[in-house]
């Protein structure tokens, strides 16, 4: 499985930036993007890798934290293997890298969304948003 983020960027606060996640799955596998969790994490300067927001295989359980909520949405696209975030009313405590991160999710109950990172297996690269004041 690979991920490529995108979509990062320089915006002034109270702008908005779309960030794209394409998820790779092995042709050989038999598992598409809809049996994948998805999430989002960022990691500012000096602080720890956090959760932003994370989407179960169900495509319907999502979850966010409390700092983004209201202001960002988690969604995916399956004929395009893509998971965004589209992240509005952005402020300069958003600043960070952003990684995207993909498990499987056979067999987990349907309202499941992993929230942590330990239980991610795939990562793709960060993609850097820079909010300024």
């Amino acid at each position: 499985v690979q991920l490529q983020a995108s979509g990062g960027g320089s915006v002034q606060a109270g702008g908005s930036l779309n960030l794209s996640c394409v998820v790779s799955v092995d042709t050989l596998s038999k598992y598409d993007l809809s049996k994948y969790g998805v999430g989002w994490f960022r990691q500012g300067p000096g602080k720890e890798r956090e959760l932003v927001a994370g989407i179960g295989s169900s495509g319907w359980a999502t979850h966010y934290a409390d700092s983004v909520k209201g202001r960002f949405t988690i969604s995916r696209d399956i004929s395009e293997n893509t998971v965004y975030l589209q992240m509005n009313k952005l402020n300069p405590e958003d600043t960070a890298v952003y990684y995207c991160a993909a498990e499987p999710m056979i067999g987990a109950p349907a309202y499941r969304v992993y929230t942590v990172a330990p239980e991610y297996d795939y990562w793709g690269q960060g993609t850097q948003v820079t909010v300024s004041s």
